[in-house]
């Protein structure tokens, strides 16, 4: 018999007896080979011991104490108030409202006022001083005029600048009119209570531990610990205790229980890893860290550091850009993600 006869041979008497076993059996076996392959392989490539399966780090302190295990809190105080508008959109709003009074149907007075009352008559001194025409903050707009199609703006106009819209419409809302139905005379008009600036006394000042400042940002606080470092409030973690649980008892005995603050959730949003330091022996010199941070909401209250037992020096309120110059470059760069764009 020839040796390609004796192979086939002795393939298909193979064949025969696997016929036997059945397909998962088959399939757990092939498992099994490919796994102890795979061991195989990595210890000839790293010089393992057969009982070994992994490599290991070449130095003799234990991988578990490498590290130090933290949570922490990132907590916000979101934006208060809208951000101003820039003047291209001062000016897209502004073009929007003209169009809508060239569409709309002409305003009818005696609709919403009643003749010869007080408000009726407040109503037509008002119509009068604006050139007898029904909007308030359009400027010399006829809507349906002969130049009514002439409702863009030129480049340069400040006919939608933000300060002039505003003392039109304050200016608008005073009362012309007496008690008596009768108009006023200018020394008894009331002016209109004016909002409150964007800009606050903080912002003035600068007083970066404040939350009534950048109002129109997210603001985010920042512990200064003994050495001189700034960071987020943070902890190491317990065997006993989860990473949430940790950051929110981390935020207490940072800022103190003067806040009223909220967990969004308990998922880490952001973690930060320093590598430990080694000696040329390559003993351990430092322990690394790896720190978990978790977002918090604050609704009231403001920190306090008085006799926190962390032994923490100052505290700030800070936005995204100001943590840029704030915090060390790798430590922003592990959280900048998480944070708002404003």
């Amino acid at each position: 018999m020839t040796v390609p006869s004796r192979g086939g041979s002795v393939a298909a008497s193979l064949l025969k007896r696997q016929s036997r076993i059945c397909a998962s059996c088959k399939y757990t076996q092939s498992r099994l080979y490919s796994a102890r392959a795979e061991a195989a392989t990595i210890a000839e490539a790293h010089h393992l011991q057969p009982t070994e399966a992994h490599p290991h780090p070449p130095v003799t302190t234990s991988r578990r104490t490498e590290f130090r295990i933290r949570s922490g809190v990132i907590l916000t105080r979101a934006p208060l108030i809208t951000r101003a508008l820039t003047p291209f959109e001062n000016a897209f709003f502004f073009y929007q409202k003209r169009l809508n009074e060239r569409l709309t149907l002409p305003f009818r007075h005696t609709f919403y006022f009643k003749r010869d009352t007080a408000s009726d008559l407040d109503w037509r001194i008002k119509f009068e001083e604006r050139g007898k025409i029904a909007a308030k903050e359009l400027g010399r707009y006829y809507a349906q005029g002969r130049n009514a199609w002439n409702d863009e703006l030129l480049v340069g106009s400040t006919l939608s600048d933000e300060t002039r819209v505003r003392e039109i419409l304050l200016k608008d809302g005073e009362l012309r009119v007496t008690e008596d139905g009768e108009k006023a005379p200018p020394d008894e008009v009331v002016p209109m209570e004016r909002p409150m600036d964007r800009i606050t006394e903080a912002d003035k000042t600068n007083d970066i531990r404040r939350l009534d400042r950048k109002l129109d940002q997210s603001l985010y606080l920042i512990v200064q610990r003994s050495d001189g470092f700034w960071q987020f409030p943070t902890e190491d973690v317990p065997t006993d205790e989860h990473l949430h649980e940790t950051a929110a008892r981390a935020l207490e005995l940072s800022a103190g229980a003067n806040m009223n603050t909220w967990m969004v959730g308990r998922v880490p949003v952001a973690h930060y890893v320093r590598q430990p330091k080694y000696a040329e022996d390559s003993s351990l010199v430092q322990r690394g860290e790896k720190v978990f941070f978790h977002k918090g909401r604050i609704l009231d209250g403001q920190a306090d550091l008085t006799n926190n037992k962390m032994g923490l020096k100052d505290f700030n309120w800070l936005t995204r850009d100001e943590l840029r110059t704030k915090l060390e470059g790798p430590y922003f760069r592990a959280v900048k993600n998480m944070m708002a764009d404003r």
